[in-house]
């Protein structure tokens, strides 16, 4: 086994990140956004909420660019409740995800990532993270250079 907390490296491309800015802070509401996208047989990926600001939250989800068209049409009907939702898309984009059964017990392989990034100047733009797994979003231009500096550095081959 491993002596390394990161053992493998997963890519997934054509990702896109949807925003959705001034969302009511109302779990109804938020139920209601995410049985229509699910109800619209659109899968969304990572999920990412900022705390509540003024009754309001922003958040973001990642799910595939060939699932966009049908997520707008969700969330253009959505808008029509809701008029002070501003969406934003930004598409093309790759899911990076490490993991590995040894990050449950050993701290700072989230730093040790982010630190990666900031030495190759790769910019993330969403990270989700479970005891066992951390998936960050970023520029596909970026992913080669990525998994490259992680591989180095957690000997991943």
């Amino acid at each position: 086994m491993s002596s390394s907390p990161v053992t493998g490296i997963t890519v997934t491309y054509n990702v896109a990140l949807v925003s959705l800015y001034k969302l009511p802070n109302n779990i109804r509401v938020i139920s209601e956004l995410f049985s229509a996208i699910a109800q619209n047989g659109i899968n969304i990926d990572m999920i990412n909420q900022t705390p509540p600001y003024r009754d309001c939250i922003n958040l973001s989800f990642s799910l595939k660019n060939s699932q966009l068209v049908n997520v707008l049409s969700v969330l253009n009907e959505f808008r029509k409740k809701y008029p002070d939702l501003r969406v934003e898309i930004d598409a093309d984009n790759t899911k990076l995800s490490v993991y590995g059964e040894g990050m449950r017990n050993v701290p700072g392989v989230a730093a040790s990532i982010f630190t990666i990034f900031a030495e190759e100047d790769i910019a993330v733009k969403l990270v989700t993270t479970s005891e066992t797994d951390i998936s960050y979003l970023i520029f596909d231009k970026d992913v080669d250079k990525a998994t490259s500096a992680i591989k180095a550095r957690y000997s991943i081959e």
